[in-house]
């Protein structure tokens, strides 16, 4: 069964650092992202990288503190210098859009992961 799967969320105080993981064996070729979404707030881009040449794009509120990256068939997500509004359930997400507008928008996303929660403690 083709599938995601995370993993590596948890409990942490500001200022500390998480690595989530995704498991993506049969996503070779396509873009791989994280997707997050906050109580009471709509799903948002937070990273992603191409399967045709490592391109990585952020959502500006991440910049220099996470760092999307992959190593055999499984995608990470550095987080350093957490802050409360970090806290989400965190998506693994796999996709074949090749503009760079696809990157951002879930609606070019195919394949999902069951989401991990991340809360960051004040």
């Amino acid at each position: 069964q083709v599938q995601l799967v995370e993993s590596g969320g948890g409990l942490v105080q500001a200022g500390g650092s998480l690595r989530l993981s995704c498991a993506a064996r049969y996503f070779m070729g396509y873009t791989l992202a994280w997707f997050r979404q906050a109580p009471g707030k709509e799903r948002e881009f937070v990273a992603a990288i191409t399967g045709s040449d490592d391109s990585r794009y952020y959502v500006d509120s991440v910049k220099g503190r996470f760092t999307i990256s992959t190593a055999k068939n499984t995608v990470y997500l550095q987080m350093n210098s957490l802050n409360p509004e970090d806290t989400a359930v965190y998506y693994c997400a796999a996709g074949r859009g090749r503009r760079e507008s696809d990157y951002y928008n879930e609606e070019r996303y195919d394949y999902w992961g069951q989401g991990t929660q991340v809360t960051v403690s004040s």
